[in-house]
């Protein structure tokens, strides 16, 4: 079986279209959790309409990561399919998805998420650069099948992954699978880091093929920009072995960057704060 774990906030305007596509897929043995975030519009009652939806409701919205967790802990298949509440599956998505799963070696897969009208790559897998930058590879730039032969990834993007069920429960910490300190951004790479570190392995699944309409989310864009800058060290703290290159990194990369934020970003020093006060927990993890 296949678990599909959808969190979603206020997401009424393009969830129906999501549920719809899950429903016509070609294989049907499969679950749908989704867990509301506090919505305040109609996505509850939308929800209640699909009745084998099992449906996990909270009153406020606890982050992206907090309610994926939720949806994993009540899942009952092997493979799990996070999923945003903006993304539309092609009908043979998790046909192509379980038949990659099924005896492979890797335990993350991705698929090939494209925009909506499908000519944009929105995602083929996760990256991480020489400044230790994370970026969706192929994001933006027209689908000529380009990555459709390069299966080896850093990781899936969580808006549309699949996870091999014993591979979240190698990795998980005290209860959680996803780092609910990051509360959304970030997460999947870190998902992702964490199971590199364990030896698991992740592939671009190209057959695969979603859509997605990115930043549906109702946070503004600074706001965004400050979960990102502090994700970023969450991350690095976590997970980098660190050497005499992150400290040219820094001072090529994270430094500009800093003075950038200070004066255009409202949100820095509760970033920075935040780093500071979450940075033993995220030693703690690291060494777990």
């Amino acid at each position: 079986m296949i678990s599909i774990v959808i969190p979603g906030y206020n997401s009424a305007k393009h969830l129906r279209q999501c549920l719809e596509a899950i429903y016509r897929q070609s294989y049907k043995d499969f679950e749908v959790i989704f867990i509301d975030n506090g919505s305040t519009d109609n996505t509850g009652s939308l929800v209640k309409s699909y009745p084998g939806i099992n449906l996990i409701k909270n009153e406020a919205n606890k982050g992206f990561c907090a309610a994926l967790n939720q949806g994993i802990k009540r899942s009952r298949g092997w493979l799990i399919l996070s999923l945003n509440s903006d993304v539309i599956l092609d009908e043979h998505f998790l046909e192509e998805m379980k038949k990659a799963a099924d005896g492979d070696v890797a335990a993350l897969f991705c698929p090939k998420i494209l925009n909506l009208d499908g000519s944009i790559i929105d995602s083929a897998g996760l990256q991480l650069s020489g400044f230790y930058r994370f970026f969706d590879r192929g994001s933006r730039e027209y689908d000529i099948g380009q990555y459709d032969n390069k299966s080896n990834i850093f990781g899936p993007c969580a808006a549309a992954a699949v996870y091999k069920k014993e591979m979240l429960e190698d990795i998980k910490y005290n209860d959680e699978y996803f780092d609910e300190d990051f509360f959304f951004l970030g997460e999947d790479f870190d998902i992702a880091w964490r199971a590199r570190r364990k030896n698991w392995k992740a592939v671009f699944v190209s057959s695969a093929i979603c859509h997605h309409m990115r930043n549906s989310t109702n946070f503004n864009g600074k706001f965004r920009q400050y979960l990102s800058f502090r994700n970023r060290y969450f991350l690095l703290i976590k997970n980098l072995d660190f050497s005499i290159r992150y400290i040219v990194v820094f001072i090529l990369y994270d430094m500009p960057r800093l003075i950038y934020m200070f004066f255009t970003n409202k949100y820095t020093l509760k970033a920075l704060y935040e780093i500071l006060k979450y940075t033993p927990g995220m030693l703690r993890k690291r060494n777990s």
